[in-house]
């Protein structure tokens, strides 16, 4: 089992079993089981993993439905779970979600799912370092540029004025 903790300084422990699979498709109608599945060519997709990547709503959604059984516990709603998630504590919650997610499955679909994982952070971690270097190369510069146009100044006297 997976945990991570949220930005209220609660640790949630994540078990996908069957029960799970069949509530987060009750409340959020996605099935964890197309997290990874095959397209019409025959290749691996994944649509789902791509999604719950650009929509974080409906990611800490999922992870409600995962974790409601402990929430009831604890008295908390999906909003007040909602309210704490955000930043780094929705990366930390997705890493151990997918992970438990794949630990669910049998091994042959358990090693796919593994290998698309690792291909998408690396990907990912591709994409990031490629989007830092941007941002403090030319970027920066043309914000600096741009900055002094406008105000009529150099950089110097921006930075006096820090």
């Amino acid at each position: 089992m997976k945990s991570f903790t949220d930005n209220k300084g609660r640790t949630w422990t994540l078990e996908v079993t069957v029960a799970t699979v069949k509530r987060v498709r009750a409340l959020c109608k996605v099935d964890l089981n197309s997290i990874v599945e095959l397209d019409k060519d025959n290749k691996p997709s994944a649509e789902l993993l791509e999604r719950l990547s650009s929509d974080p709503v409906l990611l800490v959604d999922e992870l409600y439905a995962v974790c409601k059984s402990q929430a009831d516990k604890l008295g908390i709603t999906d909003e007040d779970f909602g309210e704490a998630m955000a930043g780094d504590a929705i990366e930390h919650a997705t890493t151990a979600l997918l992970e438990e997610v794949i630990s669910f499955f049998p091994e042959a679909k358990r090693m796919v799912m593994q290998k698309i994982l690792s291909a998408s952070r690396r990907f990912s971690e591709a994409a990031r370092k490629k989007l830092e270097a941007e941002l403090n190369g030319e970027f920066e510069s043309r914000v600096v540029s741009t900055l002094e146009q406008l105000t009529g100044s150099s950089g110097n006297a921006l930075e006096s004025a820090e």
